[in-house]
């Protein structure tokens, strides 16, 4: 029995990829690259074989830009994708994410020559890491500002200890830039002079997500900061050679905020337990003074004038307290106002007038250097007229002399060439004269 419609072509295709990226997902296959094509597009094109079967491969830029050089014709490669079909041929292929030489990755191999060469330099060794502080006063965390490490560092933060202020020193985490702008932002916070520990990391990844963080001139930044580091890259998996290098390695970005941070909580409770001690120590000590005050009233001639004493005394206790707590608010005040100076020295707006008047500065020289430029141009140009002016073909016939045309309308420089009753016209300085010539000499005659 006929079925009352047929499928088209493009509808054949289309579920045929549907069912082919839905039954596959990712695949990891290792054969011999043939056929590779990098057409203008930067899109790489290559097949897959093995001594029975082949299988087409696209690379689409965005992931071959990863790679340090392309691969070669009959390299023994592995990769990662995804099973599909181009539905415009109806070609089976695969879709590559990752492509590595075959056996041990190129990037596992030189993680490995990059560990050994560092370990060898003693960039590991435990005796040059530094102490991280367990009560921070401020917090710099070099990642980038739009992750979701920066979010959970902040979010952990905000629930142990709130207080602690942190300055982000913003970068990529990925791609080619990043390894620059890591080691720029290692050296800002350095510069900068704010924080006491630095947390250097990124989310979870790929091994190729997380490279930047396995590069040479990434590690040695670690090494050679001044500030306690903290690596804090990708799960706890994740493994990566600044984790080796840094002071301090938490396996994921909230644990470093873990590591790092004081439990409010715990402060709390432990600051009620010592109020509530100092309370029962205080009250034992009032009740002692009491049984011994009441014994020495005892032994006491004239208590009135013990009680007079004891109440100067406690006058001058009084006024003392008065003059310590009075002291403290003060100093308290002084300490407040100060640090509200410095936070106003570091408001955007003074920065921003700052930058205008230097930006004002920049524009007044830039405008003064163009006026003299301007000036000395056209002071040349004049120059340049006049002496143009002076050999001028005008100039020369101001001073006397003629320029003469015959009848063709050539210039004479020659009277052999005219002949009696020939029209000419004599150009001088100013006008023109036309004449008939009725003799000719020759400077031959």
């Amino acid at each position: 029995m006929r079925p009352s419609r047929a499928l088209t072509v493009s509808e054949l295709n289309h579920q045929a990829r549907h069912l082919l990226e839905t039954s596959f997902m990712q695949v990891w296959v290792e054969g011999e690259l043939s056929g590779f094509s990098r057409p203008s597009s930067g899109h790489w094109y290559f097949s897959l074989k093995d001594s029975k079967c082949q299988v087409r491969c696209a690379m689409f830029r965005g992931f071959n830009q990863r790679l340090s050089s392309p691969p070669r014709e009959g390299d023994q490669v592995r990769i990662r994708g995804k099973v599909t079909l181009y539905e415009n041929r109806g070609d089976f292929q695969i879709v590559v994410e990752h492509l590595e030489p075959a056996g041990l990755g190129a990037l596992q191999q030189a993680f490995e020559e990059l560990k050994r060469k560092l370990q060898a330099e003693g960039l590991f060794d435990t005796a040059r890491k530094k102490p991280v502080p367990t009560l921070p006063r401020h917090i710099g965390v070099v990642t980038s500002p739009t992750g979701a490490a920066i979010h959970d560092i902040l979010t952990v933060l905000a629930r142990r200890c709130p207080a602690i202020p942190v300055t982000l020193y913003p970068t990529s985490v990925q791609g080619k830039t990043a390894t620059a702008e890591i080691v720029q932002a290692i050296e800002r916070a350095q510069a900068h002079g704010v924080a006491d520990l630095l947390i250097i990391g990124r989310g979870g990844g790929s091994l190729e997500d997380l490279w930047c963080f396995n590069e040479e001139a990434v590690a040695r930044a670690i090494a050679a900061c001044t500030l306690p580091t903290v690596s804090a890259v990708g799960h706890e998996v994740d493994v990566t050679i600044a984790d080796f290098v840094a002071d301090l390695r938490a396996p994921t970005p909230s644990a470093a905020a873990e590591k790092v941070s004081p439990d409010q909580s715990q402060w709390l409770r432990r600051l009620a337990e010592l109020e509530q001690r100092l309370g029962h120590a205080a009250r034992r000590r009032i009740q002692r003074q009491e049984e011994r005050l009441v014994q020495l009233a005892r032994r006491l001639r004239d208590p009135r004038r013990e009680l007079q004493d004891k109440a100067q005394r406690l006058d001058d206790l009084d006024l003392r307290l008065g003059k310590a707590m009075t002291q403290a608010i003060e100093h308290r005040w002084l300490l407040t106002r100060h640090l509200h100076q410095r936070l106003d020295m570091q408001t955007p707006a003074r920065r921003i007038d700052a930058a205008s008047e230097r930006l004002k500065q920049a524009r007044d020289r830039l405008l003064a250097a163009i006026g003299h430029r301007l000036r000395r141009q056209r002071d040349r140009a004049d120059h340049l007229g006049q002496t143009l002016h002076l050999v001028s073909p005008l100039a020369t016939l101001g001073r006397g002399y003629a320029i003469v045309r015959g009848p063709s309308g050539t210039i004479v420089r020659n009277a052999g060439v005219l002949t009696p009753g020939d029209p000419i016209s004599a150009r001088v300085g100013r006008g023109e004269i036309q004449a008939e010539v009725t003799s000719v000499k020759t400077g031959e005659e």
